[in-house]
């Protein structure tokens, strides 16, 4: 087993640590955040995702994992340290890499000789020469090793992957990142960096479309009586499309999509093409904030001011905590702008500073059902599976409109029409 350093214990770097630590290797990871190496050296997981803090506390009860302030006190006796810290969107579009390039730096002078620095961060096409610079290293080698991890899942993405994807001109340095997935079974891409680069890229790009696809063709529903979710079952069945990220909703986002998207129309500029389909792609998802909130504003009869709307959940996704470009966030906001009070409920946000600037005026309940306390729509933007389980009698007992739009279509529609809901879908 190898002995290994994980620079950033932010989503990628935390998980990439528990779970290298649960295929038996040594692990060390490193934050600048003191008081977030303490509450990770005690077992305590600040994000929320499934089955990581059971292994996070595994790997420290074996010795196998441990955790330190500062990337030089992680890499003087490692033989792999993997970069897994932030690439922000810049104002352009482009990633920033100034993350990449000071941890490089700070670890450059301590990296035993022929150790090697993994990219485990999604980066733009082109970083590994980047990292290879910032170390000024000839003895070191860097390797690409894109992470294909979705939130909510990314335990179970990480130990059993589509695929493993390493990006390394070295072929002994190949093999070695290679042998760090024994016991992992997955087919394995072994290319140059700058493919493996595009890979990660072009993968998100790829869903995102899939995503806005979906939401185009509800509105194509809408328009001319057809139901999304038959459309959907009919394209699922042929094996060149797949079901999988044909679902319509109040749009894409995340810590990864819209930064990601965004970064190859750019990536494509720079190499001289236009990629005039991602910019389609892009404007069909912010459409769909618009669209949303149109749908909400219509069911109240075509004014939101002074309208009181219950909102059931605000992170990206159902399975995790962030907040990062959700798309409920963007709907909520253009509900607000219109005039309307926003009350809301989300099972993993407990109070209004968690929230992103600019929605201070939202007022969290502890509950579901409190949220509907004299609402005149109620709207569901992230699809819990709680939510799917709420008494429609119950909910059109305190709202002063039973209304309902269902931005995830994740209800029961005729169940919540027999109790005398207005319902509104999505292309349905």
């Amino acid at each position: 087993m190898a002995r290994l350093a994980i620079i950033g214990t932010g989503y990628v770097g935390l998980t990439a640590g528990a779970c290298f630590a649960h295929l038996g290797h040594e692990v060390v990871c490193a934050d600048l955040d003191a008081e977030k190496v303490a509450r990770l050296s005690a077992g305590d997981v600040p994000i929320f995702e499934d089955r990581l803090e059971l292994l996070v506390r595994e790997g420290i009860s074996a010795g196998r994992l441990q955790f330190v302030v500062g990337a030089s006190n992680a890499v003087a006796d490692c033989e792999v340290a993997f970069l897994c810290v932030p690439t922000p969107q810049n104002d352009d579009g482009t990633a920033d890499l100034s993350y990449i390039e000071a941890a490089s730096a700070e670890i450059a002078p301590l990296l035993p000789s022929q150790s090697i620095v993994v990219n485990k961060s999604t980066v733009p096409v082109g970083s590994t020469r980047v990292v290879e610079r910032a170390l000024g290293r000839s003895d070191v080698i860097v390797v690409s090793n894109p992470e294909f991890l979705r939130e909510g899942s990314a335990v179970q993405d990480f130990l059993h992957p589509d695929r493993i994807v390493i990006g390394c001109e070295d072929q002994s340095a190949a093999i070695k990142v290679s042998s760090l997935y024994l016991g992992v079974t997955a087919p394995t891409v072994v290319t140059d960096p700058a493919s493996a680069e595009t890979i990660k890229y072009a993968a998100n790009a790829f869903l995102a479309t899939k995503l806005s696809f979906v939401n185009a063709i509800a509105a194509v529903c809408e328009g001319v009586g057809a139901d999304v979710s038959d459309v959907i079952l009919g394209l699922g069945y042929d094996t060149r499309i797949g079901s999988e990220f044909l679902k319509p909703g109040p749009g894409w986002g995340g810590g990864c999509f819209p930064k990601d998207t965004r970064a190859l129309v750019r990536i494509a500029e720079q190499g001289g093409y236009d990629f005039q389909l991602l910019d389609g792609v892009i404007a069909v998802n912010e459409e769909q904030f618009s669209r949303i909130a149109n749908k909400v504003r219509d069911a109240v009869g075509g004014d939101l001011n002074g309208r009181t709307v219950g909102v059931w959940g605000l992170t990206f996704k159902a399975g995790t905590d962030d907040l990062r470009d959700s798309p409920a966030l963007s709907v909520v906001q253009r509900l607000m702008t219109a005039g309307a009070s926003v009350r809301a409920y989300d099972p993993t946000v407990s109070a209004v500073g968690d929230l992103p600037s600019g929605n201070d005026a939202v007022e969290l309940v502890e509950n579901a059902v409190s949220v509907c306390d004299g609402a005149d729509v109620l709207v569901v933007l992230t699809e819990w599976d709680e939510f799917r389980w709420q008494d429609p009698v119950e909910v059109a007992a305190l709202m002063a409109s039973p209304t309902v739009v269902d931005a995830r279509n994740l209800l029961d529609r005729a169940r919540w029409e027999r109790c005398g809901f207005t319902y509104r879908g999505v292309g349905r």
